[in-house]
């Protein structure tokens, strides 16, 4: 059985990119373990990550403002600003980038609290214990405390 080529790290970070858009971080993060012994044998030289990096960005193949767009839209949903803001920074995605989404998250953050308890509960707590178990649960998802009260609330009035 023949062995398969190595990939270069270039075929390697177009495959990652194929698949979904990365910040910066997280593909030098990934590419890293290969980067190390890779070395380009048609130039006789080690591959530097950095530069491959750059020139990614530079072709707009790389793009952590998509990354993060990309990421807010799928994360949207089922996670609360607080949340996302901390993974964006766990990508390391630029606080600037972070900024420009913020308005945009806050904007629609009650509709997403109410969906994601709506989805999980969807009757008012019956009792304190029942609403603290609501409640952090609300709080693991990344909803600050005044949504969760804005949400139980409202469902106290619906019933």
């Amino acid at each position: 059985m023949r062995k398969k080529p190595e990939l270069s790290l270039r075929g390697r970070a177009l495959q990652y990119l194929a698949r979904r858009e990365y910040s910066r971080a997280e593909l030098r993060a990934k590419l890293l373990p290969h980067a190390q012994p890779d070395i380009d044998f048609e130039q006789v030289q080690p591959v530097d990550l950095d530069a491959l990096l750059d020139d990614l960005v530079a072709r707009g193949w790389l793009s952590d403002a998509r990354a993060a767009t990309q990421f807010v839209h799928a994360k949207r949903s089922r996670f609360g600003t607080q949340r996302i803001t901390h993974e964006l920074r766990q990508r390391g995605i630029d606080e600037e980038l972070i900024s420009a989404a913020l308005p945009a998250l806050k904007e629609s953050e009650l509709d997403a609290a109410r969906d994601v308890w709506q989805r999980k509960f969807g009757t008012a707590p019956k009792d304190d214990k029942e609403k603290a178990r609501q409640m952090r649960f609300m709080q693991s998802r990344g909803f600050g405390f005044d949504m969760i009260f804005k949400v139980l609330k409202t469902s106290d009035v619906e019933e």
